[in-house]
């Protein structure tokens, strides 16, 4: 809202900034002089020990010669209880003494009416905390005593009793509150057969509910019946308490965070309450439901990077995976999550009590970023043994990151998983090598596993340079095509997806053409591509000589790129089928017999004639061998050299 012309002046004018600072710093004396309204302390901000935290009373600015934090009473009253601009307005003013403007009558009325019931609700707090005092609350206090809870605790977090029946509705009416009014506040409820009012709250242990600004917007009751329905239960929502919107300790927590705490998210009060006891003072939890979008934001006002502190038990983690989904749109750079997973079977309350303080920061330093939560999800329990699986995984990977809005965060996200992808499938190769298959199954005549040749010489005998380099030229028009015309990604999808790029770039490029597959803007596309992949290498891509001749990169069209991308994939595919073959079969030359060797060579014959007949235009000179498998020059000229190299071992 806009505030009237003169209102912030004369706001600054009515305080003191050395009175709003001074309760959040000890003033150092020797150094300050308070009749010139020159103050100097340790700063506030980044924890010092020396005073470089200056106040200019006279200017209304402070400045921190340390850290080089600056401003006013406003700013200072911001930064350190975590609070909006308006807000921060309301303290200010309230403590000087002067209403803020309402320019909207409605407005005023409803912020009336809020002041109104949170009166309500503090009389009925009032109340509670009377009745825990008392006789009626012996067994409440009791199982307080049982959890190890202090009475300072009891105090500080102002833990009451809800007695049975309607002994609070008596209480307000004594006080002159209308049942009414009780209902309108949350602490009472009235049937829908029109029957009178009744206690909302009953033989529970009652936990005060306060906003950011402290006012009591709600209560949650602990039920003594163990076998009620409900467990915990929150006030029902009303005008003044929204459970999506609030969070508990939420007041507390933010002052602590100011201090430079790390923001700790449990799952219910007493959590909360074992927590802040142990030092931990910067911690809230949602009110009884799944975290929500509205909650997240609240945190992020706290703090940049809460970490959620769940159960290590199955619901502790489909929890933390719920979290994940919620917060992927919702990621901006600087505003993330980090997961601490406690001991499976213990709560906070429970691992503080049995190890101490140290055991929960243990917890808390451990903390898990998001994304390798997300990797934990994808592949924890799962066998990654077939290509159709991996490319399973790769899909659901995808599919997990693509709601996230920012470019550079979906990128680094994307770049992350690759790398873990690639060193799993990595750690597969390495634990189970690859055996020598032979046309009548086992592992050859004498029982041993067939040698594997060395990689450089199976790259040398199976692909020359150039046709490594014909193979970078077809996916480089792959994904030229892809990103000029966007969606006939979708089109494509499981032949992308079985795709092994040759090259970095284009492994980077082909990932970030698959995140977007669905994007139907060629500028979007491609700004996204650039944002995932680098600018550098979508512009080598688009700068290559065959990609700036293929028709559909020059005049984009549905048609002719659908023509294109079926005839290259195709011709790739092939290819690769073949090299497949040759590998095996060269594997098998090097340690098997002639007969072996013979229907090996046949198999990798029959996938080269099909490879060479869909890529005719391309062929150099072939040979025809004995056995009728077609070679290009390299290739004759490399089984000449394994022959001669070989031969000498075969006739001994």
């Amino acid at each position: 809202m806009s505030l009237p012309p003169g209102f912030l002046d004369e706001l600054r004018n009515r305080l003191s900034l050395t009175d709003v600072v001074g309760r959040k710093v000890m003033w150092d004396t020797r150094k300050s002089n308070p009749g010139k309204g020159d103050m100097w302390a340790p700063c506030p901000f980044h924890h010092e020990k020396s005073a470089s935290f200056h106040v200019n009373d006279k200017d209304g600015y402070y400045y921190c010669f340390g850290c080089h934090a600056k401003g006013d009473a406003i700013t200072f009253v911001r930064e350190t209880e975590n609070v909006g601009f308006m807000e921060a307005i309301e303290i200010l003013a309230q403590e000087a003494g002067m209403p803020v403007p309402k320019s909207d009558p409605k407005a005023q009325e409803k912020s009336d009416k809020r002041a109104e019931l949170a009166n309500v609700n503090e009389a009925a707090n009032r109340f509670f905390r009377l009745c825990l005092s008392q006789q009626g609350g012996t067994a409440a206090r009791a199982y307080l005593d049982k959890r190890g809870m202090k009475p300072e605790t009891r105090e500080r977090f102002e833990i009451g009793f809800a007695p049975s029946g309607n002994a609070l509705l008596r209480a307000l009416k004594d006080q002159g509150i209308s049942a009414e009014m009780a209902v309108e506040a949350g602490v009472a409820a009235k049937p829908d057969d029109g029957r009178e009012p009744y206690d909302f709250f009953r033989d529970r242990i009652v936990f005060p509910i306060r906003d950011a600004r402290g006012r009591l917007i709600s209560f949650g009751g602990r039920s003594m019946d163990p076998n009620a329905r409900a467990k915990y239960l929150n006030g029902p929502e009303r005008l003044l308490f929204d459970k999506g919107n609030a969070l508990y300790n939420h007041q507390e927590a933010r002052v602590a965070c100011g201090r430079g705490q790390t923001l700790v998210v449990a799952e219910g009060y007493m959590d909360v309450i074992a927590l802040a006891e142990a030092g931990f003072e910067a911690t809230v939890a949602p009110l009884g439901t799944a975290i929500t979008d509205r909650q997240l934001q609240l945190m992020w006002r706290m703090s940049s990077e809460p970490v959620i502190a769940l159960d290590g038990d199955k619901a502790g983690l489909r929890a933390a995976y719920r979290v994940i989904d919620l917060a992927m749109p919702l990621l901006e750079a600087g505003k993330g999550l980090r997961f601490a997973i406690l001991p499976e079977g213990q709560d906070p309350d429970e691992l503080i009590k049995a190890k101490g303080p140290e055991a929960m920061q243990e917890v808390l330093d451990g903390a898990l970023p998001m994304v390798a939560l997300l990797w934990r999800r994808e592949t924890e329990g799962k066998v990654f043994d077939s290509p159709e699986r991996r490319a399973a995984l790769d899909k659901s990977l995808r599919e997990t990151i693509r709601p996230i809005t920012d470019a550079s965060i979906k990128r680094h996200y994307g770049e992350i998983l690759n790398d873990m992808r690639r060193e799993l499938f990595r750690g597969k190769r390495e634990e189970s090598p690859r055996k020598a298959w032979t046309p009548g199954g086992g592992r050859g005549r004498f029982g041993k596993q067939a040698a594997v040749p060395t990689e450089g010489l199976k790259a040398s005998l199976i692909v020359s340079g150039d046709e490594a380099q014909a193979d970078l030229m077809r996916e480089a028009v792959v994904l030229a095509v892809l990103i000029a015309n966007p969606g006939m990604a979708m089109e494509f999808l499981s032949q992308l997806e079985a795709l092994t790029p040759r090259s970095e770039d284009h492994a980077a490029l082909l990932h970030a053409v698959l995140t977007h597959a669905e994007e139907e803007d060629a500028g979007v596309l491609r700004d996204n591509v650039s944002a995932m992949a680098g600018r550098g290498a979508l512009d080598r891509l688009m700068s290559h000589p065959h990609v700036q001749i293929a028709p559909p990169v020059r005049r984009p069209d549905r048609e002719v790129a659908q023509m294109c991308l079926t005839e290259e994939l195709a011709k790739l595919k092939a290819r690769r089928g073949y090299q497949a073959e040759l590998a095996e079969g060269l594997e098998d030359m090097l340690a098997a017999d002639d007969e072996k060797l013979t229907w090996r060579l046949r198999q990798a014959a029959e996938a080269r004639n099909r490879a060479t007949k869909a890529e005719a235009e391309d062929r150099t000179e072939f040979d025809i061998a004995e056995n009728g498998l077609e070679l290009s020059r390299d290739e004759r000229n490399a089984f000449r050299a394994l022959l001669s190299r070989i031969a000498p071992e075969r006739g001994k």
